[in-house]
């Protein structure tokens, strides 16, 4: 079950959020993911927010599968973009073989820390092989609610690296750095790609 609390918070900073995370063009991070996938790859985008990640994937020949567990940034989706965003949460992901490519950039640090093998398994199976996998997550040690509310699990890049590795793919490429965010304090992140061997 997703953190009411941080579901809440979403929702009442839906529009605050899309204003910051807004650049007008996809960045580095998301055109190097983009560029793994072929025309036409069916991508889930998960914890999709005001769905701009999904706008970029579509107008470069993708199909993005948006889904979101806030109401309000799955409505913001919609009506920004015009994008078939829906309402899920990541125990929604259930299949095998779904999708040539996942996007998970800052959504999955809102899973606690015991789940999160468990989900990045599932995701996996609903990968393809030769799919790729991006997650972006805060670094660091332990569970905490940062000063709006919203509850974190922060891992150290190791740790990633292990919940990739546990699940059967391979990481392609890691980068950390540093990014104020919505609560104004300066976090440092990790961000990977990971890929599905085409033989899995």
């Amino acid at each position: 079950m997703p953190d009411a609390r941080t579901i809440a918070v979403y929702d009442a900073k839906a529009a605050d959020y899309a204003r910051m995370v807004d650049s007008g063009g996809p960045d580095q991070t998301l055109r190097d993911f983009i560029s793994t996938l072929p025309k036409g790859a069916r991508v889930l985008d998960l914890g999709c927010g005001p769905g701009g990640a999904s706008a970029h994937m579509r107008n470069a020949g993708l199909i993005p599968d948006p889904v979101d567990a806030s109401p309000a940034m799955v409505a913001l989706a919609k009506e920004r973009f015009g994008l078939e965003a829906r309402l899920a949460t990541f125990d929604d992901i259930d299949g095998e073989a779904l999708y040539d490519g996942i996007w998970a950039n800052f959504s999955l640090l809102h899973a606690p820390r015991a789940d999160l093998p468990r989900l990045f398994a599932a995701l996996a199976r609903a990968l393809r092989p030769g799919g790729h996998f991006h997650v972006g997550l805060k670094t660091g040690t332990g569970e905490a609610r940062d000063a709006i509310d919203r509850l974190y699990t922060y891992v150290t890049v190791e740790e990633l690296h292990r919940l990739f590795t546990d699940a059967g793919l391979t990481v392609v490429s890691t980068r950390e750095g540093s990014e104020k965010g919505l609560a104004g304090t300066d976090d440092p992140f990790v961000l990977c790609l990971a890929r599905k061997p085409a033989d899995a």
